[in-house]
């Protein structure tokens, strides 16, 4: 027998031990771009996938290896081999053996499959996807062929199914982490961190596995609406612990105490009476905000705009982002307040008024506005006088200055008084003419006959217009000899009157008038004079000078 047919029949003879399923020693005899030739002593070699190595470069031509016998032939009649499932066939046994549940396990990430990753930690497992790390990934390609260590989660004989997870170990070593850095982190330390999330109060820092806040008030000195301006998602930072608490695992940070704070050193920077320059940041009813440096903002009060002008909104004279000068009025370090003023870039009018309007000046002006106690003159512009009701005229009581005047009257008046602090000058009409009560004695004397029209009439009397703007008042009881009931039934309003002069009372300021005596002889008027202060004196009538009220309020 030749040896050619002696080898062909002993190779037979030893492929027919080959058992599909078991595992066989092969030969490399090749390896080729994608596959690795390997010979098992059948009739032809099998082939294996590079990809079924870990490292090619682990392999060469010679080398013996075991692989798994899937098929003897397929339809060319060549064996089905595997490298891989040999590894995981024999490793199966041994994981079985030796690997528990909890187990932790270095693996390698072979492919990416629906709903996670085929990890092959010696035999294939499966990595769900909600298991890769503390956030799920999006992309789970980036894994594929690294490696890493696995904690093994769920074994199943049966199905020689093995699920694990890379989380589960990630989650506690940051557990372990941020024991150990809230062992060691104190307030005042300055740390980096990368920006986790953004709420509208803040933003969640991961300080390397130990959460912490940094609230929105603790990102700047300066102004801002929402943290997002000030950090992004995914940033690194470096943040300042300001208070740990260790029960709830749980920091506080600061970003802007890692710059010093601006306050620090304020009254140097701004002196008051300095002029300063900023932006406006913002605008309320009562004035505007306008930042000097990030987070130092002071507020021009609404009354600190202008000497001169009445501005009722702030947003008449400025927008925010407008650029403005203004002078340091005053600084409370501890509040963190600046008052500045914008009308002290100019001279104040109203100090000049004290010369330009001395007390006594004659001046001249248009009647601006009335109000229910006086009328305002426009002197110039932005500077107004006033005069009261009672410094309108000497003899009348005027109750409203609509009486006198009206808007837009041009008016003489003298200058009562300046005062410049309270942004007032007062003046008077009636000090344009001497007061007639002064002289009223070569006016008129008691028995005077005298002439005038019927200008008010009240339950008790009424009033004449005499000469010299002075009102004279005829009480009931001087009308008529008669018993007067109603004075209406007597006078009207407008009725030219002769009487005689019966009282002068410069206290009070007013004159008693009788119209039965003006046909009386001076010893007739003489007894009316008594009889008259008599009543006055004795009877329960209304004085003179109630009378005026009383026809004050009809």
């Amino acid at each position: 027998m030749s040896n050619s047919v002696m080898e062909e029949l002993l190779a037979q003879s030893s492929f027919a031990e080959l058992k599909q399923g078991s595992i066989v020693k092969g030969k490399i005899i090749e390896i080729r771009q994608n596959e690795v030739v390997v010979d098992i002593g059948g009739k032809s070699e099998g082939v294996v996938p590079v990809s079924e190595f870990i490292d090619i470069n682990d392999i060469q031509v010679g080398q013996e290896i075991e692989v798994l016998l899937e098929k003897l032939e397929d339809k060319e009649g060549n064996p089905v081999i595997s490298y891989d499932k040999a590894q995981q066939k024999k490793n199966w046994e041994e994981i079985l053996a030796n690997c528990k549940e909890g187990a932790i396990l270095p693996g390698r990430v072979k492919a990416k499959v629906k709903g996670g990753l085929i990890v092959s930690i010696g035999v294939d497992s499966f990595l769900p996807a909600s298991q890769i790390d503390v956030q799920p990934p999006k992309n789970l390609d980036q894994y594929v062929g690294q490696t890493y260590d696995f904690k093994v989660v769920k074994i199943n004989v049966e199905r020689k199914n093995i699920v694990v997870s890379r989380r589960e170990l990630i989650e506690e070593q940051r557990t372990e982490k941020r024991r150990k850095l809230l062992s060691e982190v104190k307030p005042g330390d300055v740390r980096k961190g990368i920006v986790k999330n953004i709420t509208d109060y803040g933003a969640f820092i991961d300080l390397d596995g130990l959460d912490g806040l940094l609230h929105i008030t603790d990102m700047s000195w300066g102004r801002i609406s929402h943290p997002s301006e000030m950090v992004k998602v995914g940033e690194e930072v470096s943040v300042m612990i300001i208070e740990v608490d260790t029960e709830r695992e749980r920091v506080s940070l600061g970003l802007k105490q890692t710059t010093s704070n601006p306050w620090e050193n304020i009254e140097r920077k701004y002196p008051v009476g300095a002029r300063v320059r900023g932006k406006v940041v913002n605008l309320v009813n009562y004035g505007a905000f306008i930042e000097l440096e990030e987070g130092v903002e002071g507020l021009v009060h609404i009354t600190e705009f202008s000497w001169t002008k009445r501005i009722t909104k702030p947003s008449e004279v400025l927008k925010v982002g407008d650029e403005v000068e203004a002078v340091v009025l005053s600084i409370a370090k501890e509040e963190q307040k600046i008052s500045l003023g914008l009308r002290q870039l100019e001279d104040n009018p109203w100090e000049m008024a004290v010369h330009n309007y001395p007390v006594g000046a004659h001046v001249r002006g248009k009647v601006r506005n009335l109000t229910t106690y006086g009328a305002f003159v426009e002197l110039e512009k932005g500077i107004d006088g006033m005069v009261h009701v009672s410094d309108m005229s000497w003899t009348r009581k005027i109750n409203h200055p609509s009486e006198m005047l009206k808007k837009g009257d041009e008016v003489d008046a003298i200058v009562l008084g300046v005062d410049p602090e309270g942004q007032r000058i007062s003046l008077g009409i009636k000090q344009l003419t001497v007061d007639p009560w002064e002289e009223i004695d070569s006016i008129f004397k008691i028995g005077d006959l005298v002439t005038g029209k019927v200008s008010k009439i009240t339950n008790y009397g009424a009033f004449i217009e005499l000469q010299n703007d002075i009102d004279g008042l005829v009480h009931i009881s001087q009308i008529s000899e008669d018993h007067v009931g109603k004075i209406k039934d007597h006078l009207k309003v407008g009725d030219q009157v002769t009487a005689r002069v019966v009282k002068i009372d410069r206290d009070e300021r007013r004159i008693g008038l009788s119209i039965k005596a003006a046909q009386y002889d001076a010893e007739k008027l003489a007894e009316e004079v008594a009889a008259f202060e008599k009543i006055r004196k004795d009877q329960d009538l209304t004085s003179l000078g109630d009378l005026l009220d009383e026809a004050t309020k009809e």
